[in-house]
């Protein structure tokens, strides 16, 4: 006899229900990606210290064009709510404090690894594209490059580079704003 795993498969209302009644504390670092409830990595001080550095630059350059979402869900669908290490979203009066922001309200996402790198690239950037993300930054802290996304196309993306921190990327929402890789390692 074969035994067949079987696996449930969440959405993210129930998700949410499950965080509301206390199944789920408010400290778990747990995200949901394709219905399934995917378990988070510690956050080193390398991604901390990198984090922290992209969020006092973007919001420098960038200010209220913008709300900065540090390490904050986003609803790409009913069965996948990442948390990126940094959203750039469209800016909206309520802060998205009614939902969470969706792929429409997204400028350029941004994650940033020292452990998760394989991950990353496999499986998020690819939901990414099916989402329609317009950008994505994977900054691997290790290898100090930045491999950039851009324009998803039937759920890949076109446009992968990889750059140096001897070079400098501009966003692709914001052309006039440029930064010197160098700033971030």
């Amino acid at each position: 006899m074969v035994l067949q795993i079987v696996r449930h498969q969440f959405t993210v209302k129930q998700f949410h229900q499950m965080a509301e009644s206390g199944i789920l504390s408010e400290n778990e670092r747990v995200e949901l990606i394709r219905g399934e409830m995917i378990d988070m990595s510690p956050i080193g001080r390398r991604h901390a210290g990198c984090v922290n550095r992209l969020v006092n630059l973007l919001i420098q350059l960038l200010g209220k064009r913008i709300i900065l979402a540090p390490q904050n869900p986003v609803k790409l669908n009913e069965t996948s709510e990442p948390q990126p290490d940094i959203a750039l979203l469209k800016p909206r009066p309520d802060f998205y404090r009614n939902s969470h922001p969706q792929p429409e309200d997204i400028f350029l996402l941004i994650e940033v690894a020292d452990t998760t790198v394989k991950y990353d690239r496999e499986v998020k950037i690819p939901l990414y594209a099916e989402a329609n993300i317009p950008e994505v930054w994977l900054v691997d802290v290790n290898q100090e490059i930045i491999e950039v996304y851009r324009n998803s196309l039937e759920g890949i993306y076109q446009d992968v580079q990889k750059l140096t921190k001897n070079q400098s990327l501009s966003i692709l929402a914001f052309p006039d704003v440029s930064i010197h890789l160098s700033e971030l390692f």
